[in-house]
């Protein structure tokens, strides 16, 4: 017989003496100084929060499928949506074993940086991250990987969003109606320049420090939406508001948009926000009231979800659930050991629909796993239901510069809880139009000129 050092409510107990001691991560040791040690944190935390068949008290293991039948088991490692999902409209997931190795939770790169450079970030007096030995912008990786705040989480997911310097993500986006029934098909490619925070060898692009990214989308397909893009600008103050400029190829011109167009559909029928991006979608500071609200373990779908091997473009074309058979696409997730939850209020925008977010933030990454919206009654708004991890695949592997694994987002659900509105983004491997997802770029100078600027929303508007 195995006598138990610590009993099953050991962990969440743990875990909420950190939050209110203002403590980082791990529950047996901390969880950085273990991953840097051993590459890996399951020194950092009892069984309790490391298998799921512990977990549960054997309810479901490791290759079960979780459904309406057995959706109670794990109700408390789920965001409400996600739960509702399950018992009331047919989605169902299967659990995996939980990712051990590190590396497998971040680009190379990144991971590196993150390592090199712990312990060296801090906030000014304005309230923005800087390398604490200069105060000059955040020099690459986490700036923060053992989060002790809900400013700290946050800022991790603001300063570099996709975890790379340069992303561009062809997107293949399958919006759903209410009842069911397919709605809109769009192709979009999305690109992510990190000006600042960036981990390459050039410390600053083209020496903008006063820049964090240029970002911009631009829609390919259908006809009647293609050509529609939009531009945003981020100053590495985060206590401006970027600018929006749009080209819609109806009005054959460049126009502002206010702050707010932040928190409406690009195009019709999708419910992605620009406020939704990575959870971080708004500059920090024009959020505000952020704080941890729990400390916890969840399920996240991170690896086994990329499809390279059995999909040439990469899609999940795999989908039950909802009126039709076709809301939710096939996920396997797995058990984090903890995740930090932090709500904030968008304190800048007094006209904003939304009234909260709530985000967990996986401790050993410092990336959202989860993140639900409420609207300014305190309702339940919406959810953002992403995947995450290596870009491999039984023996195809999408390998980076350096030779290892790319990691990225593979796939995202934007559920519209109050409509019932789901739109589908597959990260895939090309678009129409013949734009591939790429994640490096000797030339960035020419994904600049090509992708971000005004001019370049023009000239791909009327491509």
């Amino acid at each position: 017989m195995r006598i138990r050092k610590y009993d099953f409510d050991f962990s969440r107990r743990k875990m909420m003496q950190n939050v209110a001691a203002g403590l980082g991560g791990g529950v047996l040791a901390p969880v950085w100084p273990t991953i840097a040690a051993t590459g890996e944190v399951s020194k950092a935390y009892p069984d309790e929060v490391t298998s799921i068949e512990v977990n549960t008290k054997g309810k479901v293991k490791v290759g079960d499928t979780i459904t309406a039948a057995n959706v109670e088991y794990v109700k408390h490692l789920l965001d409400p949506i996600f739960f509702e999902q399950i018992s009331k409209h047919g989605r169902k997931v299967k659990i995996r074993a939980p990712t051990k190795n590190m590396t497998e939770l971040f680009p190379h790169a990144y991971m590196e940086a993150t390592l090199k450079n712990y312990g060296k970030a801090k906030f000014d007096a304005t309230g923005n991250v800087v390398e604490a030995a200069t105060g000059d912008p955040w020099i690459g990786g986490n700036p923060f990987p053992d989060i002790k705040t809900g400013d700290e989480g946050i800022a991790n997911l603001t300063l570099s969003w996709g975890r790379h310097d340069m992303s561009q993500y062809a997107v293949r986006d399958f919006d759903v109606n209410p009842d069911g029934s397919p709605a809109y098909t769009y192709d979009f490619f999305w690109t992510e320049l990190n000006t600042t925070a960036r981990t390459g060898k050039d410390k600053y692009f083209q020496g903008k420090k006063d820049m964090l990214r240029y970002q911009s989308v631009f829609f390919t397909s259908p006809q009647e939406q293609a050509g529609a893009s939009f531009l945003v600008p981020w100053y590495y103050d985060q206590r401006k508001f970027p600018e929006i400029y749009g080209y819609l190829p109806q009005f054959r011109r460049v126009r502002q948009f206010p702050a707010n167009q932040r928190f409406e559909p690009l195009v019709p029928g999708i419910t992605l926000f620009l406020s939704d991006a990575w959870a971080a979608g708004d500059p920090m500071r024009t959020w505000g009231n952020t704080k941890i609200v729990g400390r916890e373990p969840h399920l996240a779908a991170l690896g086994g979800n990329f499809r390279g091997e059995e999909h040439p473009n990469w899609e999940n074309s795999s989908r039950h659930g909802g009126a039709k058979g076709q809301t939710f696409m096939d996920y396997t997730m797995e058990l984090v050991p903890e995740c930090v939850v932090i709500e904030s209020e968008p304190t800048g925008y007094p006209r904003a629909p939304v009234g909260k977010k709530k985000i967990w933030v996986d401790v050993r990454n410092a990336m959202v796993i989860a993140y639900i919206t409420y609207d300014r009654r305190g309702a339940i708004w919406k959810q953002v239901d992403p995947a995450f991890g290596p870009q491999v695949q039984g023996k195809f592997v999408n390998k980076d510069e350096t030779g290892h694994p790319n990691w990225s987002w593979t796939s995202v659900h934007i559920h519209d809880i109050q409509s019932n509105r789901m739109s589908l983004l597959n990260h895939v491997k090309q678009i129409s139009g013949g734009y591939s997802s790429n994640y490096y770029n000797p030339d960035e100078k020419a994904v600049y000129e090509k992708f971000c600027t005004q001019s370049a929303i023009a000239r791909l508007g009327t491509v």
